[in-house]
Order: structure tokens, then C-alpha cells, then sequence
């Protein structure tokens, strides 16, 4: 699952902003760790999701992930910081 291209991304710690503002297929960076940013990602059709600030996804979330086929990566940098870091690489916003 690590070799998986991703054109494009949406930061945030809403659900509902996740919901109607990202765009199929980016990869979904945010700080909730809860079950059903999981959920969200599988409707909005993420690539994949970052956990941001060093957060960890409990083992609940992780199988669900796998379940869903879904990768998830975590960093240690802020949300900001994380965006605009893959920015300058070029990810661009959903």
C-alpha cells in the first residue's frame, strides 16, 4: 500500500468540513484519531490518511483501516506545517 500516488490533499479537524470540501481520492490530513474519521475517509474515497501532531490510531481504528484497504501514516508535525510541507513538494488541495 505504500506505493500509492496521491495528486492531491484536504487538511482538517472537521468532519463535516471533510465531508463537503475534499474531493475523492486525496489524502485526508488530520488530527482525529476517532473510528469514524475511518468512515469518513471511506465515503469521501481517500487514498489515504495522515495522523498529525504524533497522534496514534487505537488498534480499533487501525483494523478497520485494513478492512478498508486504507493506508494510514502518522508525523509528528502540525497540521499547518504538515500542508505545507507536502505543498512545497507538490501535493496540491483537493
Amino acid at each position: 500500500m505504500l506505493d500509492l500516488e496521491v495528486n492531491s490533499g484536504f487538511g482538517c479537524d472537521l468532519i463535516s468540513d471533510s465531508l463537503c470540501f475534499s474531493r475523492p481520492e486525496c489524502l485526508l490530513i488530520t488530527g482525529l484519531t476517532n473510528i469514524q474519521i475511518i468512515r469518513v475517509a471511506d465515503m469521501i474515497e481517500a487514498k489515504a490518511i495522515m495522523f498529525v501532531r504524533g497522534k496514534k490510531p487505537a488498534k480499533e481504528i487501525i483494523q478497520l483501516a485494513e478492512e478498508k484497504k486504507l493506508p494510514l501514516l502518522v508525523t509528528n508535525r502540525f497540521l499547518f506545517e504538515s500542508c505545507g510541507l507536502l505543498y512545497q513538494h507538490g501535493l496540491r488541495s483537493s
